[in-house]
């Protein structure tokens, strides 16, 4: 049998069996639950479908596991085999009570059938169920060792396949370090022929910048020179015009005190001196710091006038100080 024929099988024995025990517990309510009624106490009346419902349901858990079993291949022992026949044995009385107690042997005949069937198709189902599996087995057990054998040759021609893929890896791979060997090779030497072209590049580049450094520094060191000479002229020629100068202030500041000292030496004038020579004479005085009443005797003319031209002197000298500091303060 194959596999289709054996799950039609089980399908028809599952369906069969299960038509038969459901038509057998419902053909027993209904003739046992009236004999129930009549031997049930007063009241009580309502528990008579139990009984008949309780044994129907082991006959249902025994069909069930039997069956559970009997396509595990398994074997529950006596107990099974004592309560199916038990089960049996207490349907087939129950069915038949009524019909015997009134001496019906039709009746007992007629109500026996359902019991019976229900016993013997238990037996022949859980018959059927272990030829099924044993037939199951036995199929299950062609198809592995069927497949192990596909699988043995599969392997066999993975494994020849491998190996061919295998040497043509080996030989590609081979193929390739040959390939990469000969390429490095010729990469090594136009690395050796560029590295050499840089070196002469970089020699004559650096031997291009240090001539160019040389010039630059040259040029500076001249630059520099020049530089120096012209800052040493400026130097001279601003120390000797200063110089000058100096001599001509100290000149200047010679002649000028020696007018003043003559001014000053010539005593109170006896007349009014003229505007020109009395200014001169205010002048010296102011800067020898001599008092107003004194200038005024020295030139003649009145306090009042001196006075005037003491303030033009403090403002003048007021005027060129101011600057003079302020010059001073942002050089410093």
């Amino acid at each position: 049998m194959n596999s289709v024929q054996i799950r039609s099988a089980e399908r028809a024995l599952s369906v069969g069996t299960w038509l038969i025990v459901g038509g057998a517990m419902l053909f027993s309510i209904l003739t046992v639950t009236p004999l129930m009624e009549r031997h049930s106490p007063t009241g009580w009346e309502w528990t008579a479908p139990i009984l008949p419902l309780v044994v129907d349901a082991a006959v249902v858990i025994v069909v069930r596991l039997d069956s559970v079993l009997a396509a595990m291949g398994g074997d529950g022992g006596r107990w099974p085999i004592a309560l199916r026949w038990m089960t049996g044995a207490m349907t087939l009385a129950l069915n038949i009570a009524d019909s015997a107690l009134k001496k019906d042997l039709v009746g007992v005949a007629v109500h026996s059938v359902a019991p019976l069937l229900l016993i013997v198709t238990a037996e022949t189902g859980l018959a059927y169920r272990r030829a099924i599996t044993t037939a199951r087995t036995a199929r299950e057990t062609q198809l592995n060792a069927e497949r192990a054998e596909r699988e043995r040759a599969a392997d066999e021609r993975r494994e020849a396949a491998e190996r061919r893929r295998r040497e043509e890896r080996e030989h590609v791979a081979q193929l390739g370090r040959e390939q990469r060997e000969h390429e490095a090779m010729l990469a090594r030497e136009q690395t050796a022929r560029e590295e050499a072209a840089r070196r002469e590049e970089r020699e004559r580049a650096e031997a291009k910048e240090r001539a160019e450094r040389e010039n630059r520094e040259r040029r500076e060191r001249e630059r520099e020179q020049r530089e120096r000479e012209r800052t040493e002229r400026e130097t001279a020629q601003r120390r000797e015009r200063e110089a000058r100068e100096r001599r001509e202030r100290e000149h200047e500041q010679q002649r000028a005190e020696r007018e003043r000292q003559a001014l000053l030496a010539a005593g109170p004038a006896d007349v009014k001196q003229g505007e020109e020579q009395a200014r001169a004479t205010v002048r010296a005085a102011f800067e020898a710091g001599l008092p107003i009443r004194q200038a005024a005797e020295l030139c003649g003319w009145s306090v009042g006038w001196v006075t005037a031209r003491y303030q033009e002197h403090r403002d003048t000298t007021t005027d060129v100080v101011a600057p003079a500091l302020d010059l001073e303060g942002a050089t410093a």
